[in-house]
């Protein structure tokens, strides 16, 4: 939830962002973004110093990424597009694409984990970061009196929330509704919008984003 340009759920911060360390679906290698990283930040006239600060990485790290000595976690990768102000696909473009073996496993502890601003909030990606910026799933957990709060999407984008276990309050524009374990809700994510535990216990459920045009 939560992006303008394309990047998670604004009411998550990139870990120390959003979490991470799979990469494309296609292998289980960190992506190589060094030479889009450079170009962009070139770009927008940049120090290393003021990406550093902006994304939560150090210099040291940036330089390394930079020049191929590094290969950033998927949680990296988030905090450098929302930093940059680009879509994450940018940062990818660059990337080798190995061939997909038949069957690819993420691990779970490698499975990448966002955390909200919300302390009580996480959001663990489930989906590639092939189709980020396009499609994107996650697991998410809200402990007791914790919310989630998004600003728009791009147009037509599309959110739906299936509640494992728990009670959740979606809010979505002047709209809202209240969701039970085994419930689904479907609302525009093209406008603000907001998750909140409404039940005593910690709540689970599985978020789907399909982005618009």
């Amino acid at each position: 939830m939560a992006k303008s340009p394309r990047n998670p759920p604004s009411g998550a911060a990139a870990p120390a962002t959003s979490p991470m360390a799979p990469s494309p679906a296609a292998s289980t290698e960190p992506p190589r973004v060094g030479a889009a990283l450079a170009a962009l930040r070139e770009q927008q006239a940049l120090s290393l110093d003021e990406l550093s600060r902006r994304a939560g990485v150090s210099k040291s790290m940036l330089s390394q990424i930079e020049r191929a000595q590094a290969n950033p976690t998927v949680a990296v990768v988030w905090r450098l597009a929302n930093a940059l102000g680009v879509p994450l696909a940018e940062l990818l473009e660059a990337a080798p694409r190995p061939a997909p073996p038949a069957i690819s496993t993420v691990a779970a502890h490698d499975t990448p984990t966002l955390r909200g601003r919300d302390p009580g909030c996480e959001l663990r990606i489930l989906g590639p970061l092939t189709l980020a910026g396009r499609f994107e799933w996650y697991e998410l957990t809200l402990q007791p009196g914790a919310t989630l709060i998004s600003q728009a999407h791009e147009p037509g984008t599309q959110e739906h929330l299936s509640v494992l276990s728990g009670r959740i309050a979606v809010q979505a524009g002047d709209a809202d509704a209240t969701l039970a374990e085994g419930e689904t809700a479907r609302y525009a994510a093209d406008g603000p919008h907001a998750l909140r535990n409404a039940g005593p216990g910690a709540a689970r459920a599985v978020l789907v984003v399909i982005h618009g045009e």
